[in-house]
């Protein structure tokens, strides 16, 4: 059996631009005794309590991003609003002076996020409420950002997700006007890809007002799916307050907005 130096098995554990927990570094065989001697020795630094990146470069949201979707057993994607203004879909950019990571999973993540020294805030979304079958894993629904050449990719949703994503805090934190305009950018989705996310939804909710949204803009994708195909449930939803109830979809939608 060829032993691996505690150097060797921290290079190739904890490439420069990422972090890992103390707990992790154990669990892929670190001792305890060569992270105490590589903090002592500066070839670690603490980012929060026991986590850790190696000294000499700057950790980005990126590096997070892709550290935390590495260690997590959970699949943890940017998606919303986050991912389609990656991907160039953004219409506009919010008055936040934090810059805002959305990061969509079905539990909880980690505390340690919220107290890295980052210009950015990491914002939870949890997507039980979303989707029957957890996080949709697969390759069809995900999208390789890459950030550096010699690190993973960070995972984003994709666009046909996205957008779902978008309008489940519809109208909480993102209007009815921004959703608007985003859907107007779209001109190229697929249905394939919407077809089994639309399937795998259980927000009625998110159903009716993408089929809305979709129709409004009137894109070829839209005239090959069939809003009767899938389960939009029974009832009227106020989600617009003091709006215009839609008669095919059976939402209130702004005045402004209707027809």
């Amino acid at each position: 059996m060829v032993t691996i130096s505690s150097k060797q098995t921290l290079d190739e554990l904890l490439p420069y631009g990422m972090l890992a927990t103390k707990q992790w570094l154990l669990s892929r065989g670190l001792s305890l005794h060569s992270i105490d001697n590589a903090l002592k020795s500066k070839k670690l630094e603490m980012q929060a309590t026991g986590v850790y990146a190696r000294t000499g470069v700057p950790i980005s949201w990126q590096g997070v991003v892709c550290s935390l979707q590495n260690m997590s057993d959970q699949t943890i994607g940017v998606g919303g609003l986050t991912a389609l203004e990656l991907l160039g879909y953004g219409q506009y950019l919010s008055n936040n002076k934090s810059k805002i990571i959305r990061l969509y999973a079905m539990n909880k993540l980690p505390a340690w996020l919220q107290k890295l020294k980052l210009s950015v805030t990491f914002e939870w979304h949890g997507t039980k409420t979303l989707w029957t079958q957890g996080t949709l894993e697969g390759e069809n629904f995900t999208i390789a950002h890459s950030w550096r050449d010699d690190l993973p990719p960070v995972k984003l949703s994709c666009p046909e997700k996205a957008i779902l994503e978008v309008l489940k805090d519809l109208p909480d934190t993102i209007s009815f006007e921004h959703a608007d305009e985003l859907m107007q950018g779209m001109t190229s989705l697929s249905p394939k890809k919407l077809t089994a996310l639309l399937q795998a939804c259980s927000n009625v909710k998110v159903k009716r007002l993408f089929f809305w949204c979709a129709e409004r803009v009137g894109y070829s994708w839209v005239n090959k799916l069939d809003y009767r195909e899938f389960d939009l449930g029974k009832g009227k939803r106020v989600i617009a307050v003091q709006g215009k109830l839609d008669k095919k979809y059976l939402i209130t939608v702004p005045k402004n907005l209707y027809g």
